[in-house]
């Protein structure tokens, strides 16, 4: 069997299994969060909504009519969106939208008039991530316009929305200033006469840690891959291996400079490895000099700075031989290096290890979680 150079394998199992522990620890409340390709992994909304997710999320509605283009029925939600966005599509796909700015909410409803269908919308509000939400001082103006736009049958009120700052700290302080600001929106959107809204405030982290419970829906994004943001668990299981092969190996002496500046110099007798993926690939050049792969069922250091399209492995003893498979990171469940370990030696967090991993890896899904380089 001929295999790609690289290829990054996506676990089904292992996010079926943290969608199914979501959904109990939820009891059945879970908003699958899809975006930007499923935090990396593809297509995956068949596996999630199977696992016990009941309804989806993304950001942009070109996301939103993908995943209806891949024939899920489930609710999905947009909420970043910019005025001039294909509104009048999703609202014909049955996409809900959320809203932060009288522009955009305009938009939807001029949108939904041109289609003679009513636009579900869920408000957004910021509680202080002073991000898309809406300013909680522009609130009721956007309530106001919310509830004159369904007089009219342009659009009607769903849900409200918002999303915590420190949830992945739960003795913060912001956790109950946040859950308040939260509660009054929802009650200001309630006097005009908005609803019956679904509420959510929580992401993975909020509800690992409970700081956003007691409202109708939590948004899992992260967890679902086996990221927990919270460091409060041992249940969620990586979902990704990226595995290479070897270019070309050689010997080298003492002495030999490794790479672009021959910052790394090999301190004895050595052999070299090639390996072809680079930061044009996902690899982060910060990472150079400490991150390590598996080869052989043992972790290898990367020396020398990390390039484009190639790294350089220092193997020890071991000659390898072109076209041996290597394990860049895996799931945990062997010698080889998880996401979160290169999230550490890049100085980043793991989303966006897993959301970097570009184009030129072929994606392979399988249905169990073994890393081996065979």
């Amino acid at each position: 069997m001929t295999h790609p150079a690289s290829e990054l394998v996506v676990h089904d199992d292992a996010v079926r299994a943290n969608t199914a522990f979501f959904t109990a620890l939820t009891g059945g409340r879970v908003m699958a969060v899809l975006k930007a390709d499923g935090f990396g992994h593809g297509p995956v909304v068949r596996s999630v909504l199977e696992a016990g997710a009941r309804s989806v999320g993304v950001t942009s509605v070109d996301e939103a009519l993908a995943i209806r283009a891949a024939g899920t029925s489930a609710p999905v939600l947009s909420w970043l969106n910019t005025p001039d966005a294909d509104f009048a599509t999703a609202v014909r796909a049955d996409v809900t939208l959320a809203v932060a700015d009288p522009r955009v909410l305009a938009a939807v409803a001029g949108a939904a008039r041109s289609t003679g269908r009513t636009a579900r919308v869920h408000l957004h509000v910021d509680v202080g991530m002073a991000r898309e939400g809406c300013p909680t001082a522009a609130w009721p103006a956007l309530c106001d316009l919310a509830r004159e736009f369904q007089g009219a049958g342009a659009v009607r009120v769903t849900g409200v929305m918002g999303h915590m700052s420190a949830a992945d700290e739960p003795d913060d302080d912001r956790n109950t200033r946040e859950r308040m600001l939260f509660d009054n929106a929802v009650r200001t959107a309630r006097r005009r006469g908005l609803g019956p809204l679904v509420t959510h405030l929580a992401a993975t982290a909020a509800t690992l840690t409970g700081v956003g419970a007691g409202f109708d829906v939590h948004r899992i994004g992260a967890g679902l891959f086996g990221i927990d943001p919270s460091g409060t668990t041992d249940r969620l299981r990586p979902a990704l291996s990226l595995r290479t092969t070897v270019v070309s190996s050689r010997p080298a002496a003492r002495g030999v400079r490794i790479g672009y500046g021959g910052v790394d110099v090999t301190e004895g007798d050595t052999n070299l490895a090639v390996l072809p993926v680079g930061y044009g690939d996902g690899l982060p050049r910060a990472a150079s000099h400490r991150a390590e792969v598996a080869v052989r069922g043992r972790r290898r250091r990367i020396i020398g700075r990390i390039s484009m399209d190639s790294i350089v492995v220092d193997t020890g003893a071991d000659l390898l031989t072109p076209g041996e498979r290597v394990v860049v990171f895996g799931t945990g469940t062997d010698d080889a290096p998880t996401v979160a370990e290169w999230a550490a030696w890049s100085g980043t967090i793991p989303h966006e290890i897993l959301t970097g991993v570009g184009t030129r890896v072929a994606r392979v899904h399988r249905t169990t979680t073994g890393d081996g380089a065979a």
